[in-house]
């Protein structure tokens, strides 16, 4: 559109009230009491530029809504831009993806007792490092390493903000320039491209690969024992399997070697557990506890796995070796806040009644879900999705497979429900598929699913009760689509 002239320009410029007016309209009181002075300000001014921006380019001049430019107008502008501006960045999702502890969405839910903790450590002070027993300073780890140590049969115990970081800190405390013998088959990669011999190599310590990527045998740790050598280390494949010819030496055949040679012996679990999840006809993991048993040294270990917690990285193990890893300086930089120990204190002791778990820990309750839980939950559901999508889609119910996730268990999967959503002319989805995909994820909360086969997919197993009765009710709101 050509320029308007220099004369319409002006009498455009005209009509657009000053910024003192507008500021002080009763129309606009809400929006600073609501924001600030300044956000609104800022929000007005970039309302002007825009609008002069098309004036100058001759839109405001061709649209009558421009040219009316007023106070209501302008009212409309910046609370559009003040209400965005303002939304969190970190939004609530409904996790529909059948991966229960998904890297991607924060893992572990917390249960309420952790919710309760971490609320009263936001608002009101805490003895964060303060002993009231003596009325001095004290260790913030006091607070919960005697629970960890009761639940997982430990000497001693530290927490830091992850597991990668309990790994790194341990290296670098027990074996910095030293070897660390590993079997080459447990040089995993975790999430995000971290790699074992990665942070073994940040961490100082120099690896020591040992046996095949299918195969290691006890002599392979045994040969590669010599004056440098700091560790032997074993590291829990939680995030693939192999399978057919292979073998694995065990703790309980690594600890009596390396103890025979004056070596600790350094066991990354991942994804821990600590307790038996065969209990609930979950597929078995080996518990902190029986890894300590076995002989292990030292212990790390995910918060938020498993466990159900907060991110962290729990060090547990031998007294004489934690006391070496709390005094390495690295420690300082990746222990844990306030709202972390607040968090996981709550989780832990739930761990006390094991046969209460399944009722008060989210992440097992999820896990432990039965589908025909799931498939009533999906048959609620399927009608108001319908609804919101339209005829050109058919959604039906039907059987699922979810994953535990996070690289917990990667080839076990638990039988549940979802909701599948297909071409109603039974031709492939492709964009159609995409659209809907991306019309969902952009709800007031985003609906996440994944598309497999020519079909969106809808798992059910994280809806709960409150969670189902929102996205039907989100659903229900939708405009009814064609």
């Amino acid at each position: 559109m050509s320029d308007v002239s220099s004369s319409e320009l002006r009498v455009l410029m005209a009509r657009v009230p000053s910024v003192d007016k507008v500021m002080a309209s009763a129309e606009f009181a809400p929006l600073i009491g609501e924001y600030g002075r300044t956000q609104v300000l800022n929000a007005l001014r970039d309302a002007l530029d825009a609008w002069r921006i098309s004036a100058q380019s001759g839109d405001a001049a061709a649209n009558p809504a421009l040219s009316a430019l007023d106070t209501p107008q302008l009212h409309a502008a910046v609370a559009a831009a003040l209400l965005a501006r303002n939304a969190s960045r970190l939004r609530s999702v409904f996790n529909l993806t059948g991966t229960v502890l998904h890297t991607n969405l924060g893992r572990a839910l917390l249960p309420d007792e952790s919710v309760r903790a971490v609320i009263g450590a936001l608002t009101q002070p805490a003895n964060l490092e303060f002993d009231l027993a003596t009325g001095t300073r004290g260790d913030r780890d006091d607070l919960i390493d005697d629970l960890i140590c009761e639940l997982t049969g430990a000497e001693a115990a530290t927490v830091v903000n992850n597991n990668a970081a309990a790994v790194l800190l341990t290296l670098s405390a027990l074996a910095a320039k030293k070897e660390v013998v590993v079997s080459r088959g447990e040089l995993v990669e975790i999430g995000g491209a971290f790699r074992i011999p990665d942070i073994m190599s940040r961490a100082g310590a120099k690896l020591r690969e040992v046996g095949t990527t299918n195969r290691t045998h006890l002599q392979d740790y045994e040969q590669a024992i010599n004056a440098r050598t700091a560790l032997l280390m074993k590291v829990h494949a939680s995030n693939y399997a192999i399978s057919g010819f292979t073998k694995e030496v065990g703790i309980d055949e690594i600890a009596p070697l390396a103890h025979a040679r004056g070596l600790a012996l350094a066991v990354d679990l991942g994804s821990g557990t600590l307790v038996d999840l065969a209990e609930w006809g979950l597929p078995r993991e080996p518990t902190v506890r029986e890894t300590v048993v076995a002989g292990a040294d030292v212990v790390t270990f995910s918060g938020d796995k498993l466990l159900g917690g907060p991110q962290a990285g729990l060090i547990v193990g031998r007294r004489d070796l934690i006391a070496k890893i709390k005094k390495h300086p690295l420690k300082r930089a990746l222990r844990v806040g306030k709202l972390t120990l607040a968090a996981l204190e709550p989780v832990l002791q739930l761990y006390r009644a094991p046969e209460k778990l399944t009722e008060r820990l989210t992440t097992l309750r999820l896990l432990t879900r039965p589908a025909e839980d799931i498939h009533g939950a999906a048959q609620r559901v399927l009608p108001a999705l319908q609804q919101a999508i339209g005829p050109r889609y058919t959604v039906a119910a039907e059987p699922m497979v979810s994953q535990i996730g996070s690289g917990a268990l990667p080839v076990d999967v638990l039988p549940s429900y979802g909701l599948v959503v297909r071409m109603a002319d039974g031709k492939r989805g492709g964009r159609h598929l995409l659209a809907l995909e991306k019309q969902l994820r952009e709800m007031a909360r985003p609906v996440l699913g994944r598309i497999a086969d020519d079909a969106l997919r809808l798992d059910l197993r994280c809806l709960e009760a409150a969670d189902e009765a929102q996205l039907i009710a989100q659903l229900s709101a939708q405009p009814q689509s064609n």
